[in-house]
């Protein structure tokens, strides 16, 4: 993370209180270092590293499952706010699929409200949702799968197309294989059987402002791989 010279990192499943990170490693030299943890111990949880230290930090949206599971953070500076959101995974069964979708449903109304606002915004994320059949490598056997619902890929088209955000990647790379997570099993990191599931979603006035995008694959962290966007701001 240092030799990349990031001016802000975004974090999402820390799956740690901050009361546990005595290690420096978590408070990185030259950056302003700021969590929202989860109620539930080694849940959720999302963080923001800033080199240029915000005029305000935001933790929370107002509802309960963003609030409770620590789900979103937010920077703000002159003009501009940066967002840290974990959106929920519907993958371990029909109830957290269903709150899952009572996350988007507020979620929505949330990001139609910050375009009435005259300021940028970047939501970095985790979505646990891919759009496009590009976006995955097996999709034909996932459309039944939490990720690549039809309903989710809807809602997607309605945050895109409706509502005016733009998936910042996709403007600067359309190639195919871009994936960002990989499932543990079937050795499908090494096959680059994955899924993009974590990307920046921008309000128009940046959109021309993106101008390049990485999928770090040199080294392994996580079942994630980091996503870096450079924004000539």
């Amino acid at each position: 993370m240092q030799s990349q010279d990031c001016d802000v990192v975004c974090l999402q499943e820390t799956r740690a209180q901050e009361h546990q990170l005595t290690d420096p490693i978590f408070h990185p030299a030259q950056y302003h270092c700021y969590y929202f943890d989860a109620i539930k111990k080694g849940y959720a949880g999302t963080a923001i590293y800033c080199k240029q230290e915000p005029k305000r930090i935001t933790r929370g949206l107002g509802f309960e499952i963003a609030d409770s599971e620590g789900r979103y953070i937010q920077a703000d500076y002159d003009g501009l706010s940066i967002g840290s959101l974990y959106l929920p995974s519907g993958s371990a069964g029909e109830e957290r699929q269903r709150r899952k979708f009572d996350f988007m449903d507020e979620y929505m109304k949330h990001m139609r409200s910050l375009r009435k606002k005259r300021r940028e915004f970047i939501i970095c994320a985790d979505w646990n949702i891919c759009h496009k059949k590009i976006d995955l490598k097996n999709w034909r056997s996932n459309q039944k799968n939490s990720g690549f619902l039809p309903e989710e890929r809807r809602w997607l088209d309605e945050l895109y197309d409706e509502v005016g955000y733009t998936d910042a990647f996709r403007v600067v790379n359309q190639e195919e294989d871009q994936y960002s997570w990989w499932s543990n099993r079937g050795q499908a990191r090494a096959k680059n059987v994955g899924w993009r599931l974590d990307y920046h979603v921008v309000t128009p006035g940046l959109k021309d402002k993106i101008t390049s995008a990485e999928i770090y694959r040199r080294q392994n962290f996580s079942d994630h791989a980091p996503v870096i966007m450079e924004y000539n701001l």
